[in-house]
């Protein structure tokens, strides 16, 4: 199964915002939008009839769409040896002292940046792992019990609930790793459901959803730094 590494200049966030202009992160990515406002430190990208505000210190720039998308898309991501068969049943061990931790050990499990699913984790549930929604989602990586059910794993224990939501997370990179927009698609559908994907073929237009993409999209680091504060 390939998987492709969440790591370059590649990864287009391009099911996020429609098109008009590139916003280069600091990180690497770059976000679609119509055109944007910079006011002091802070920084407004407009998409239709939304607006994203982030510190201006996270962008590196702003490129046309005409002058990015198409020398770039070519060099999307680099591709991840193959994984080795994993027995997708069995917790995490020995349990590691932080959520941080847990994130890692689970990432390199199932060959995806560390950084990656600490900004998943830290997005979802702010690394509480007694974290409960108010549509019942549970713990470090907000499972809802039937997800849980599926991945074969008890939500309320930290470790499983990191090993099954990183699984999870594999899974759905897996369902859309011949999309160009992979990585966002595959977000969407841990925030919103696959269905939800599939209905509006492409990112969902939910406030919550958009907005969650960006905030894990702004979380994650490159470099290969923790997203804790």
């Amino acid at each position: 199964m390939r998987i492709l590494y969440l790591i370059g200049l590649g990864v287009m966030a391009c099911g996020i915002l429609p098109a008009g202009e590139d916003v280069v992160m600091q990180n690497g990515f770059r976000l679609r939008a119509d055109r944007h406002v910079v006011e002091g430190a802070t920084i407004r990208i407009y998409s239709g009839e939304g607006v994203t505000e982030m510190p201006i210190k996270m962008v590196a720039g702003i490129e046309p769409v005409e002058k990015a998308v198409e020398a770039e898309v070519p060099s999307a991501a680099a591709v991840a040896p193959a994984a080795p068969e994993h027995s997708d049943t069995a917790p995490v061990s020995p349990a590691p002292a932080t959520p941080v931790e847990l994130a890692a050990v689970s990432a390199r499990k199932y060959d995806l940046p560390p950084a990656f699913v600490a900004g998943v984790m830290r997005a979802e549930s702010a690394f509480r792992a007694a974290a409960v929604s108010p549509k019942g989602a549970i713990g470090l990586m907000q499972l809802m019990p039937g997800t849980a059910r599926n991945l074969g794993v008890d939500p309320t224990k930290p470790v499983e609930n990191a090993d099954g939501g990183t699984r999870y997370l594999r899974d759905l990179l897996a369902l859309y790793e011949d999309k160009p927009d992979q990585v966002v698609l595959a977000l969407a559908a841990y925030n919103a459901g696959p269905a939800a994907v599939e209905k509006y073929h492409g990112v969902p237009p939910y406030r919550e959803t958009r907005e969650y993409i960006l905030r894990v999209l702004k979380l994650w680091n490159p470099q290969g730094q923790s997203a804790s504060r």
